[in-house]
């Protein structure tokens, strides 16, 4: 299988540094995804649990696009700018990964963007 990048404008476009995710492997890659509004690049949301919405909207479009879903999510990272929002991240993570979540890991922000509270990045089979 080759490498693949994916894009769709049903997500927050990301910076060109890097891709919205690329396909390989069998895998999809989804890069580290920041609570922006797709249409505006606005971020959403004052609240950690209406930011972890948006992220989980927007890699939702992208695994969409990529042929896959938020089903088949095996692994992901969630990067916080204050620990503190840990529980609220979690209240809304649990809404949409009721059972059978993936796996996943957790870090802190290394930089402070003003208004971001998360960004989640994603790994889902193909």
């Amino acid at each position: 299988m080759s490498r693949k990048v994916i894009f769709t404008p049903k997500a927050a476009k990301p910076p060109v540094t890097y891709s919205q995710a690329v396909r390989g492997a069998g895998l999809i890659f989804v890069s580290g995804t920041a609570p922006h509004d797709p249409e505006t690049g606005a971020l959403v949301g004052t609240t950690v649990q209406e930011q972890t919405r948006q992220c989980l909207t927007n890699i939702s479009a992208i695994l969409e696009s990529a042929g896959s879903s938020l089903d088949k999510v095996v692994s992901v990272t969630v990067v916080l700018a204050d620990e503190d929002d840990f529980p609220g991240m979690n209240e809304e993570w649990l809404k949409w990964f009721p059972a059978n979540p993936p796996a996943r890991q957790g870090a802190k922000l290394p930089a402070r963007i003003p208004g971001l509270k998360v960004s989640i990045a994603a790994i889902a089979e193909a």
